[in-house]
C-alpha cells in the first residue's frame, strides 16, 4: 500500500471510528419498522436480527446512501459515499447473522471502487459498530 493510500485508508478509519464514539443516537432511525428487531419463519427456519447492531450498522456508516435493506435476513447494502475529511469513495454491505451483540454475529465487506479494503480495516469498522451497538443497548437500560 502506498503511503497516500494509507493515509486515506487511516483517514477513512479515523471518521469510522470518531462517528462510532457518538453519544447521541438519531432516534428517527430507531424508531423505523426496519431497525426494530425482526424475526420471520422461512420454512421451519427463525431468522432473527440484532436491532442493536441494525441500529450501529446505520449509525456508524450513515455518511453512506441505503441502497437496499431486508431486515428479515440481516442485510443491509449501502452504496457508494465518501467518509467525512476523507476523498476515497467506500460503499459497504453488512450481514447479521445471529440476534446476538456480540462478533460473531456481525458480517461486513467494505470496498472502494478498486476492490476490497484492508482486512484491518473492515474489522476496525465492524468493532466500531459492535461498540455503538452496546452504547445504544446501554442507553436504553437493557443492560
Amino acid at each position: 500500500m502506498t503511503g497516500a493510500a494509507s493515509r486515506l485508508t487511516g483517514l477513512a478509519l479515523a471518521a469510522l471510528l470518531a462517528l462510532s464514539g457518538c453519544s447521541l443516537f438519531d432516534g428517527n432511525r430507531a424508531d423505523a419498522p426496519a431497525v426494530r428487531q425482526a424475526a420471520r419463519t422461512q420454512g421451519t427456519e427463525n431468522v432473527a436480527v440484532n436491532r442493536y447492531l441494525w441500529a450501529a450498522s446505520l449509525d456508524v456508516l450513515s455518511f453512506l446512501p441505503i441502497e437496499s435493506v431486508d431486515p428479515f435476513t440481516g442485510v443491509i447494502v449501502f452504496g457508494y459515499g465518501v467518509p467525512p475529511g476523507g476523498s476515497t469513495p467506500y460503499r459497504a454491505t453488512v450481514h447479521i447473522k445471529d440476534p446476538a451483540l456480540d462478533a460473531r454475529s456481525l458480517n461486513v465487506a467494505v470496498a472502494t471502487s478498486r476492490g476490497a479494503v484492508a482486512a484491518e480495516t473492515q474489522i476496525a469498522i465492524e468493532d466500531a459498530i459492535l461498540t455503538r451497538a452496546r452504547q445504544i443497548r446501554i442507553a436504553d437500560g437493557a443492560i
